[in-house]
């Protein structure tokens, strides 16, 4: 005799601790601090986005009007090629403007590693119309791509963006050009755009070299390892050399000095995933390829000082906001965002003491700050990051490295004042 039993099925509880940790859990996996803003690479309603297989965006700057130059790496897709760009978020500007040809001068290339802006020239309306042609051929940004051949510099024009782009928009189209290869046969890693914006140190995979804005044209400075990106900071220009340790390129003499610094203990073996920030104040930080972080302090000899430890690895991208937050993405497929608090920051006309050496961390840290997710302009994820730099009011920009990769604007919560009442 067979006896038939019935199990019931649980009822579901929306108000069970099982799902209210659940919903908790979802909730917090996006964007958990401030808010982010996707924009396309267009502007919208009137011009088409830069195509799907030729729009990860790996390379951007930004210029002391608050405008955003960049540069994007293909597929390697048969006919994709490289684009590179102008933007504005700003007044009545919201706008990502492709300056790439159909027969542009960016022809073989499959990466942009590097954007440098340049010095803003602006004519007046008393100037010649010699003067105002000397301003117009100034460049906005040079930047830098690969090709099976070699690493070239591309002209990248001043793109006036202080417009009305709401009701009023249009303009002369202008047009990225060729500069030439930076040193023959060599691939270029990395570059950087001296404070003044008249010059640009870059690191190809055997020599450092220089372009100078005005003319396009690059000179061979010396051999050091292209293992990496490099960085500007106050007096120096920064990058890794063999054995754990620095070179550096004095930028007021032009000397450059292999192995002056000797990187703390980390994990440095892989230069393509060594990350740097720095700030207009001279702030440097830099990240290892275990996603540690460190506060590199240049005024005393090239001291690190560690701050904070990632929750994912590695980072790829990391901007210093004004109040010395670091802001960042780390993580390979579905990235997350972070932010690190060091303390001190340098302010103008501060010194700064670096801590003993052998001292443990600062107090601050890494939090995760989730996924990047945008609800406004698109609905969109972001999953990985290319570049990062510091907007006109103190947001982050950040660079999608993903097809049909976006601009994003990240505005950072603000900081809690301890006021005290008199």
């Amino acid at each position: 005799m067979t006896t038939n039993t019935q199990t019931t099925k649980p009822r579901f509880d929306p108000n069970s601790p099982e799902i209210r940790e659940y919903l908790n859990d979802v909730s917090h996996q996006f964007v958990r601090e401030g808010t982010m803003v996707a924009f396309p690479t267009c502007l919208p309603g009137v011009t088409m986005p830069i195509p799907l297989d030729e729009s990860r965006i790996t390379a951007i700057d930004i210029n002391t009007d608050g405008h955003v130059y960049g540069g994007t790496s293909c597929s390697g897709k048969a006919g994709a090629k490289v684009h590179v760009f102008a933007a504005a978020f700003h007044n009545l500007t919201g706008v990502v403007l492709d300056v790439t040809a159909a027969d542009d001068a960016l022809a073989g290339a499959t990466e942009c590693v590097a954007v440098c802006c340049c010095e803003v020239r602006k004519w007046r309306e008393e100037e010649s119309e010699e003067e105002r042609k000397a301003a117009r051929a100034w460049p906005g940004a040079i930047a830098f791509v690969n090709s099976p051949r070699s690493g070239r510099a591309i002209f990248v024009p001043h793109v006036d963006l202080a417009q009305d782009w709401i009701q009023e928009w249009g303009g002369d189209q202008q047009y990225a050009r060729d500069l030439g290869e930076c040193v023959p046969g060599e691939p270029v890693v990395h570059a950087v755009a001296l404070r003044e914006g008249r010059r640009i140190v870059g690191v190809t995979s055997r020599h450092l070299f220089t372009v100078e804005a005005a003319t396009g044209k690059a000179s061979v400075l010396g051999e050091v390892p292209g293992r990496g990106r490099i960085v500007v900071a106050e007096y120096y220009v920064w990058g890794l050399d063999d054995n754990a340790k620095l070179w550096s390129y004095e930028i007021g003499t032009g000397k450059l000095q292999r192995g002056v610094v000797s990187l703390p203990s980390g994990d440095w073996d892989n230069g393509a995933a060594i990350r740097w920030a720095s700030s207009k104040w001279g702030n440097v930080v830099i990240a290892d390829a275990s996603g540690r972080l460190f506060r590199f302090y240049e005024r005393h000899g090239g001291s690190f000082h560690q701050i904070g430890q990632t929750h994912l690895a590695p980072v790829y991208a990391m901007a210093l906001a004004p109040d010395g937050r670091v802001f960042g993405g780390c993580g390979d497929e579905i990235a997350n965002l972070f932010v690190c608090e060091p303390s001190p920051i340098n302010r103008p006309g501060e010194v700064v003491v670096a801590p003993p050496v052998g001292s443990s961390p600062a107090a601050a840290s890494a939090r995760n700050l989730g996924v990047a997710a945008s609800v406004f302009e698109q609905r969109r994820y972001m999953y990985q990051f290319g570049d990062a730099v510091v907007g006109r009011d103190g947001e982050i920009v950040f660079a999608e490295n993903d097809n049909g990769g976006h601009l994003w604007l990240y505005f950072p919560s603000l900081r809690a004042v301890h006021v005290i009442s008199g």
